[in-house]
């Protein structure tokens, strides 16, 4: 099978901004069925639904030897919805949802993944942290991702900062240099 080239992750572009669309709508965590999250997005965004489903590269060796770029989901099988009932109700009826969670805290959601959003937009190595270690409270005070609090973890002599979404339980980490951070009591 081919691998596509990189697909937009966040329809419209400013639904995360501070004033963007979807500050004041309701949001829904889309669960797909196993390996649906990009034609479910193609999908979304064909119907005009405002949607953020957060993707990383990945690079791999093919048996040939070629060095291959592949887009994966940062969150395995999760596409973020914003929208009301009636957009929920096209979601579902895609046929690429398995399950759909309504966020009880819309607005908590939406900073949780503003961050993730900035995460991937600056960080290196950024890769998903299912199950998230237990670390100090820390803040970013130099570089491209000032202002970014997360946990950190020191793994392998290296630095990680975790960004973690509250609703799901999970988040990414990025690599960072220890004279970037502060810690936080």
């Amino acid at each position: 099978m081919p691998i596509l080239a990189q697909e937009p992750d966040l329809f419209p572009p400013n639904l995360l901004d501070d004033d963007g669309p979807g500050s004041t709508d309701r949001w829904y965590a889309m669960y797909t069925l196993s390996r649906h999250e990009k034609e479910l997005m193609r999908k979304l965004r064909n119907l005009g639904i405002w949607h953020y489903g957060p993707m990383i590269s990945q690079r791999h060796r093919s048996p040939q030897g070629r060095i291959r770029t592949s887009y994966v989901p940062l969150f395995t099988g999760y596409v973020f919805v914003c929208g009301s009932g009636e957009h929920r109700y096209e979601a579902v009826s895609t046929g690429c949802v398995s399950r759909c969670l309504e966020v009880s805290e819309p607005l908590e959601l939406r900073e949780d993944l503003r961050r993730i959003r900035r995460l991937l937009e600056f960080g290196q190595d950024v890769r998903p942290e299912p199950k998230p270690l237990i670390g100090r409270l820390a803040v970013i005070r130099s570089g491209a991702m000032v202002g970014l609090k997360g946990t950190i973890t020191r793994v392998d002599k290296q630095h990680r900062l975790t960004i973690l979404v509250n609703f799901m339980q999970q988040g990414a980490s990025v690599l960072v240099d220890e004279a970037d951070i502060e810690l936080l009591d």
